[in-house]
């Protein structure tokens, strides 16, 4: 049984850590191949399985030490039909890997043994996380995401999350696909140096959009793959729009999508440096209860964040 899928515990002020950036830690610290950076496609072996677990249960080990909530999201952002037949899974075993990647985080849950962990069900975009220049309708984007949304639905995740939106329409069918599942969804879009969505959209403008077709279907919206600075643009159009920002999840360096996208290295940018900007941000999103990293962030970012951010939370 879900514990939180009808109270979500973030939606208080106590503060809640996740995880950084999974791909990248993987394959650049790690030396694990990710074709497609696929990670849910470790989940095929014991071996691989085991690397999994041990990367969540460090972020448990700095949210029991720093006395906060933990939020994991499985490691199924290319678990998405389009994504997955590159990797040779058909419909059957691809709803399987969502499950079991489920499990494993509900693994990890038992452990902590009266420890606070939500589990949320990762969704990832149908096209690139960087480019939208492949586009869905509300309508498509609904029926191209519900079935993974409805895997996770019959598993004891507490929710779903869709990450690197790059355009507000794959958002809406996102949503609409929660809200008929009976899931709790948060979105988080991604925005480019000038604070816009790759589409070109505003943050601001995607988000009122997102909220005006689902009537406020999102329990919460989050920003992730970018880095705090490039947020100046969009946080300098004001609104309230802000007040819906209840997730960060940025980026270590300060580079553009395109320049990640060419980048044969690893960025780490300074784990300090991130966290007294997400101090910074605090001000501009007074309702930031989750957060972590992106692309090029690992557990020493996600520890001085919680350091700088953190007030002990009861578990």
């Amino acid at each position: 049984m879900s514990l939180y899928r009808q109270r979500l515990p973030q939606l208080r002020d106590e503060l809640f850590l996740t995880d950084g950036g999974l791909e990248t830690t993987l394959i650049f610290h790690e030396g694990i191949s990710l074709p497609l950076f696929a990670a849910f496609d470790l989940l095929r072996t014991e071996a691989g399985t085991a690397v999994l677990r041990r990367y969540f249960e460090r972020y448990a080990s700095i949210a029991r030490a720093q006395g906060t909530g933990l939020l994991l999201e499985t490691p199924t952002w290319r678990a998405n039909p389009g994504w997955a037949a590159k990797l040779g899974y058909d419909a059957t075993a691809l709803a399987d890997a969502n499950r079991r990647s489920v499990g494993l985080l509900l693994e990890l849950r038992h452990a902590l043994a009266g420890g606070k962990l939500v589990i949320s069900g990762n969704l990832g975009p149908r096209g690139d996380g960087y480019r939208a220049d492949s586009r869905m309708s509300a309508t498509e984007s609904e029926a191209y995401h519900a079935p993974q949304i409805r895997t996770f639905a019959e598993t004891d995740a507490d929710m779903v999350a869709a990450f690197t939106m790059t355009y507000a329409e794959e958002a809406i069918g996102i949503v609409r696909a929660a809200q008929a599942a009976g899931m709790p969804v948060a979105i988080s879009f991604t925005t480019e140096t000038d604070g816009r969505l790759p589409s070109g959209e505003a943050l601001d403008q995607a988000i009122a959009r997102t909220e005006d077709a689902t009537d406020g279907g999102p329990a919460y919206y989050m920003i992730n793959c970018a880095h705090p600075t490039h947020l100046t643009g969009a946080l300098e159009r004001g609104g309230e729009w802000r007040e819906r920002i209840r997730g960060l999840r940025a980026n270590a360096s300060r580079r553009s999508h395109a320049e990640l996208d060419e980048s044969s290295d690893l960025d780490p940018g300074n784990p300090d440096e991130l966290a007294r900007e997400y101090g910074q941000l605090r001000v501009a999103f007074p309702r930031l209860t989750v957060v972590g990293g992106c692309c090029g962030t690992d557990h020493r970012h996600v520890e001085a964040i919680g350091r700088t951010l953190g007030q002990p939370a009861s578990v």
